[in-house]
């Protein structure tokens, strides 16, 4: 069967692919468009293989939401080029969609769904789209978030966030606007948990644990009956040369006192400090200065108890900005939980060397 140079442009602009491949095809399948395509889809597949190994640590994080669920869906390719195309995007987004409509248990689940607003499964819709591409690309995650969320997009799809609630507010716009705020705060602050109420008691013991390690470790942040304490059992015990032991007689009562010894003597003090542990957290002050340390790291790591980012909305923690809402509106907000996804996050990048790449063509 002929074709003519207008089924070439034809088969172009049905899939993307280039006109040399789309002529090779068509002359493959005798000019039978149908066949030309299921020619390019194979080969496409063949070349998506090859290429599967490649790393994909860019991409983008698609969103989509109604009032009864929301998802959001990371796609992820070989380059921040493709990662910016804007029909890369779409079909992130699309993803996310399906995943709302279908509510699929997996990724593997996802991919094989029909795509919304589509005649084709996720997976083929992603191996089209390589056709046009031609970069590994991959599905790899997705979370859907029953009832009312607000989603948040940072830098074009770098990051994604969406903050559920339990509110009889979600129609007024003073609580949308409040939602993206928090969905901003998740973006900008990455907290671990909602609450401290969501840490169990190990991790909590592994914190204090850590947390204590870490201040023996660094006898300069101790309390100071506790430093002097450390100080004096080093002295006795022999542990500082003649240098810092003048150096200490002379700035003992500086607040920089450390910037005057030797390494040497701050790891003797150190040293000090972890042999006689035992001793040090059962004394009181350690104690609440430990205590002080952990409550620090809860409101750092726990959204509800963070430091709201925008100080020039409210002043105080993110908790107390969303009372503030509620009672200015009269409503019930409660904040369920939240979903943050970075683009690559966890995924090794290949570090690309090249002057030694240059150094290996010319030898």
């Amino acid at each position: 069967m002929a074709f003519t140079a207008k089924d070439v442009v034809t088969l172009r602009e049905k899939t993307g692919v280039g006109m040399m491949d789309c002529k090779k095809a068509l002359q493959q399948a005798d000019g039978d468009m149908d066949k030309a395509v299921e020619i390019l889809r194979e080969k496409g597949l063949a070349s998506q293989a090859k290429k599967a190994s490649r790393v994909a640590a860019e991409g983008t994080i698609g969103v989509y939401g109604t009032a009864e669920a929301s998802a959001l869906v990371e796609l992820n390719c070989e380059t921040d080029f493709v990662g910016n195309n804007p029909e890369f995007k779409a079909l992130a987004n699309r993803i996310a969609k399906t995943a709302v409509l279908a509510r699929p248990a997996d990724v593997e689940a996802l991919k094989a769904a029909k795509i919304a607003d589509g005649d084709v499964t996720v997976d083929e819709a992603i191996q089209e789209l390589f056709l046009k591409i031609r970069e590994n690309l991959k599905l790899r995650r997705f979370a859907v978030v029953e009832g009312t969320a607000v989603s948040y997009i940072h830098a074009g799809g770098s990051v994604g966030v969406l903050v559920s609630f339990d509110t009889d507010a979600a129609d007024k716009p003073e609580f949308t606007e409040m939602g993206k705020n928090v969905a901003m705060q998740v973006a900008a602050m990455s907290p671990e948990y909602l609450s401290s109420d969501e840490i169990s008691a190990d991790e909590l013991a592994k914190m204090k644990n850590i947390t204590i390690e870490s201040a023996l470790n660094k006898p300069d942040t101790l309390p100071k009956p506790i430093l002097m304490k450390v100080i004096n059992k080093a002295i006795a015990a022999g542990k500082l040369g003649e240098k810092d032991l003048a150096a200490y007689e002379a700035e003992k009562n500086n607040k920089f006192l450390f910037n005057f010894l030797s390494e040497e003597a701050i790891a003797a003090f150190a040293e000090t400090a972890v042999a006689d542990k035992d001793e040090y957290t059962a004394d009181p002050i350690f104690g609440k200065a430990i205590e002080g340390r952990i409550n620090k790291q809860l409101k750092e790591i726990c959204l509800l108890d963070q430091a709201f980012v925008r100080s020039d909305v409210f002043d105080g923690s993110v908790g107390g900005y969303i009372a503030n809402v509620a009672k200015a509106l009269g409503a019930d907000i409660k904040v369920k939980g939240f979903v943050r996804f970075a683009k690559g996050e966890g995924i090794e990048k290949k570090e690309d060397n090249f002057a030694a790449e240059i150094a290996s063509m010319v030898k």
